[in-house]
């Protein structure tokens, strides 16, 4: 049985300008060197998975903030033939993280930067993964608290609203959903603070303990 090399790729997503980005390298060495890919790279023989993801994404892009988000993984794949080098087996990861700073490129990256959707053509599969990863985090954001991840600690209803219609590429109703958002149990939970600035103080939320939302936050059907 020939054998074959494991490698972690992730998928970053943040919200920029109102817009949903995803965090990209540019390679530096064969194969597809100059091409954009998503950050990743072999697994060391001593070291674990999650570990692996956190490293590349460091070593490449400068991003070290995973634990202010979420760190998942997405899936395994493993087609023959995905990677020039050989039987390449690649595990996924997905990451939501809250606006970041411009990325810098380091270890075998020759660039790094975010990229609105749908973002450049890519190397390998990767653009099937990104496509996976996107609607992981589309299908999280009904059932799940996960849209408080690309927020700040404390965010105004406005604002999470702002990511749901980032990752949804859709339209919401403010007040429909300042309404779904106070009334689910354990999603958002008051600080007692506003902010003050231009117009009426916004109330800040801080995101509460619950992890599964009953009922879910159905994204609006297509049309």
């Amino acid at each position: 049985m020939a054998a074959f090399r494991l490698t972690v790729d992730l998928v970053v997503l943040t919200i920029r300008a109102g817009a949903l980005n995803v965090l990209l390298v540019q390679r530096g060495i064969p194969p597809y060197q100059g091409e954009w890919a998503l950050p990743g790279g072999f697994v060391l023989d001593d070291e674990d998975l999650d570990a692996a993801a956190v490293r590349e994404l460091r070593e490449e892009t400068g991003v070290t903030a995973v634990g202010a988000g979420h760190l998942e993984q997405l899936r395994t794949y493993g087609a023959p033939g995905r990677d020039p080098r050989g039987r390449v087996v690649s595990v996924a990861y997905l990451a939501l993280l809250p606006d970041l700073p411009a990325p810098t490129a380091g270890s075998d990256a020759s660039g790094a930067a975010w990229h609105p959707l749908p973002g450049p053509c890519l190397a390998f599969d990767h653009r099937e993964i990104l496509r996976d990863g996107v609607e992981r985090a589309r299908a999280k954001l009904e059932y799940t608290s996960l849209g408080a991840a690309f927020c700040p600690a404390e965010f105004t209803i406005a604002e999470l609203r702002a990511v749901y219609e980032a990752v949804w590429h859709t339209t919401l109703d403010p007040r429909n959903f300042h309404r779904k958002v106070t009334t689910t149990d354990g999603f958002v939970a008051p600080t007692g603070e506003r902010r003050t600035g231009v117009g009426r103080p916004a109330e800040l939320f801080r995101r509460g303990e619950a992890e599964v939302l009953h009922p879910p936050i159905m994204r609006p059907a297509r049309t």
